[in-house]
């Protein structure tokens, strides 16, 4: 998705829609449900992911970047760290895409 804007746009909107693969859609549709139910998730969910393709090393890291997300946005939430602008986040997106999280420079 780096790079395409309109596609980002789009699986903000509706991932099930966008022209994402279909086990890509298999990927967000588990990550908003361990999101929102959380305790809800079950054997069959993870089941789902691996006949699509994905390994259970890629669906631990997918589980490990959403909770550390969750876990940064309420720490910001109950210390009062601000949000990013829009524009902070794209130029944010521009250097991950061009460095990656590590950057040497």
């Amino acid at each position: 998705m780096l790079g395409d804007e309109d596609l980002v746009q789009s699986v903000l909107k509706d991932h099930r829609s966008s022209r994402l693969s279909e086990s890509e859609k298999a990927l967000f549709t588990f990550i908003e449900k361990l999101n929102s139910e959380a305790a809800r998730i079950r054997q069959e969910d993870v089941d789902t992911l691996k006949k699509t393709g994905w390994s259970d090393e890629a669906i631990y890291d997918a589980v490990t970047v959403c909770s550390l997300f969750n876990f940064y946005n309420r720490w910001c939430d109950g210390t009062g760290v601000g949000e990013l602008p829009p524009e902070g986040f794209k130029a944010s997106g521009k250097r991950l895409a061009q460095y990656g999280y590590v950057h040497k420079g």
